[in-house]
């Protein structure tokens, strides 16, 4: 089966940090794009961070960077997201996603919840 799974993550307390990952499972991650996306309750999903595909090239939305840091490692089909000095308001489900170089289709993880509190 072709999915995309992500881990990483739980409960900490505002200034921790924790390490989210996305793994791909049946297929090269190495040949997509991965942004992480986050939802709030009661939010839209937004756009937190991107990774490009062979020039490793990133984005941030401004809420997070300096704090956020997006890596890859395609010989492990894997994709991190480092996340110091969170606040409460990263609370939030987590979703990967991966987007064709090529055609093709794209996959969604299922989420991992993270959750910032004292």
């Amino acid at each position: 089966q072709l999915q995309l799974v992500e881990s990483g993550g739980g409960l900490v307390q505002p200034g921790g940090s924790l390490r989210l990952s996305c793994a791909s499972d049946g297929f090269q991650l190495g040949l997509f794009h991965i942004a992480w996306f986050r939802q709030a309750p009661g939010k839209e999903r937004e756009a937190v961070s991107c990774i490009g595909t062979t020039d490793h090239s990133t984005d941030y939305a401004d809420s997070v960077k300096g704090r956020f840091t997006i890596s890859r490692d395609n010989p492990k089909n894997t994709v991190y997201l480092q996340m110091n000095n969170l606040k409460p308001e990263d609370t939030a489900v987590y979703y990967c996603h991966a987007e064709p170089v090529m055609v093709g289709r794209d996959y969604w993880g299922q989420g991992t919840q993270v959750t910032v509190s004292s």
